[in-house]
């Protein structure tokens, strides 16, 4: 009797832990996973070795928003992960002029750069050159534009490049930040 007692009991517990990894594992593929900062181009917001949490349902709507920091696919040869924020969205007229960027004619307003940071343009997108944000796509700066390799390098980012987009800076704990 007591065998079978102990017997279910160590069925149960291989259950729990089951039904408990096969949650947590779908939690990280559909709905919340984490993602490293590498590099300078996002600062001041993100800088090296920041952690952020990534939230990954609006890739199911395709609901993104202007100014929203993203995790994508940079579709180069080593389909290396970036992180950069949505200045355009399908439809927006983005232009670079003597080091601003004109969001639908109208100069954005960036509180998130340091002030004087010139954004000149790059390989795709160059200086005193409008472009249409296609149907299916974003545009995206570091913000740190000096050393950011972003739109104005790559293009337009499909929307199905995307991986999420940052809503928590967790880490290092003095500088937790919800965005």
């Amino acid at each position: 009797m007591e065998k079978n007692k102990t017997k279910n009991e160590r069925v149960k517990i291989i259950k729990i832990i089951s039904v408990t990894i096969i949650i947590s594992l779908l939690f990280k593929a559909y709905i919340f996973s984490r993602a490293h900062v590498s590099g300078p181009s996002m600062m001041p917001t993100l800088i090296n070795n920041d952690s952020v949490i990534v939230e990954k349902i609006s890739l199911l709507t395709h609901n993104f928003k202007r100014g929203q920091i993203i995790v994508f696919d940079s579709q180069d040869t080593n389909h290396d992960i970036y992180i950069k924020r949505i200045i355009g969205i399908e439809g927006d007229e983005i232009e670079l002029n003597d080091g601003n960027v004109y969001l639908n004619g109208a100069k954005l307003k960036e509180t998130y750069i340091k002030e004087k940071v010139a954004t000149h343009g790059g390989t795709f997108l160059h200086e005193n050159q409008k472009i249409i944000i296609s149907k299916g796509f974003v545009f995206v700066l570091g913000d740190n534009r000096a050393v950011s390799e972003d739109s104005r390098y790559l293009g337009d980012i499909n929307i199905e490049s995307i991986k999420g987009h940052v809503i928590l800076k967790m880490f290092p704990l003095n500088g937790i930040k919800i965005f």
